[in-house]
């Protein structure tokens, strides 16, 4: 059963160039643009109702940590001054 060559024409207009798109593949092939997922642990994802109650915990969690990194030298300065002084 040939098709008419007038059947397989598209009716795409000539400016629409369609031969740069990538077709997106499924699966662990397939590229993720600006978002990582996550698969929480039921009893972890029971304390967070939505993505952006976890966003907002792990930010918190972070600058936590840089402030604690950003005073541990000084704690370790101090901690040394007070060994130098019961001696």
């Amino acid at each position: 059963m040939k098709r008419d060559k007038s059947e397989m024409e598209d009716d795409l207009r000539t400016e629409y160039d369609l031969k740069s798109l990538r077709v997106r593949r499924l699966g662990s092939g397939r590229k993720s643009f600006g978002t990582t997922t996550v698969r929480l642990d039921p009893d972890v994802a029971e304390m967070f109702p939505s993505a952006d109650a976890v966003n907002e915990a792990l930010r918190f969690l972070i600058r936590v940590t840089q402030q604690n990194q950003a005073l541990a030298p000084q704690t370790q300065a101090n901690r040394a001054l007070e060994q130098t002084d019961e001696r």
